[in-house]
């Protein structure tokens, strides 16, 4: 068989493209919702924060998960909590936002290569691990646990947060542009230029700089060639 080969091929790069845009446009949409509602997104990722730390103790005390990975992990989603204390605004220098993208690559490469380990046959004194007991852990276990306790956080907060560069000026946003309100920097005194401006979340922001990036592509052209 030749064509039926390249049938399936189509279809999974058309799946794949296909999936690619629905994921896109649902985090378009859970953003604009967090924009609209961000007193209850605030409230949402506190609790979600908390939930995830209570997991990580339960499993450090209970299924004897690696007590310096299970600590990290708790270190983590606090300096993540960090991340609200301006929330939704965030700028992309602060050192807490740097500290929290340096710590989710650092948990997923920690726990990735825990879960990776082959158990060892040789330590048979008292457990430490996960792995010195002899039910191992499925890849549905292991995936949820990367999906709430290492990603669910750092995703949510991406979805949340708002960079600083494209906040209106106004009352408390001295913080994301760097000035005081009344002056020209930053104020209220800045009409016409930073006026336009307004708060857009970093989904939104990197969907809508994908777009134009495809536009001066030249990929949609719409009206160009008909001025005359």
């Amino acid at each position: 068989m030749w064509i039926l080969p390249l049938v399936g091929y189509a279809g999974v790069l058309l799946g794949f493209c296909f999936l690619t845009l629905a994921i896109a446009s649902g985090l378009y949409y859970l953003s604009e919702l967090v924009e609209e509602h961000t007193v209850i997104a605030r409230k949402l990722l506190t609790r979600l924060i908390y939930t995830v730390i209570s997991i990580q103790a339960l499993l450090a005390v209970i299924d004897r998960f690696p007590f310096l990975l299970s600590s990290l992990s708790i270190a983590s989603h606090a300096v993540y909590m960090g991340n609200l204390r301006h929330f939704p605004i965030v700028k992309l220098t602060d050192p807490v936002f740097i500290l929290s993208c340096l710590l989710v690559l650092l948990n997923h490469f920690l726990w990735f290569r825990h879960f990776s380990t082959p158990p060892s046959s040789s330590r048979n004194t008292y457990p430490t691990s996960l792995y010195d007991r002899p039910d191992i852990p499925t890849f549905t276990e292991i995936a949820s646990y990367f999906g709430i306790c290492v990603w669910l956080v750092p995703f949510a907060l991406f979805v949340s947060l708002s960079a600083g560069e494209n906040v209106l000026p106004s009352m408390g946003s001295e913080y994301a542009t760097g000035g005081s309100v009344g002056t020209g920097d930053g104020g209220l005194g800045g009409v016409g230029d930073s006026g336009a401006r307004r708060k857009k979340g970093l989904v939104k922001a990197g969907v809508d700089w994908v777009v134009e990036w495809v536009g001066e592509m030249g990929v949609w052209r719409g009206d160009k060639g008909r001025r005359f």
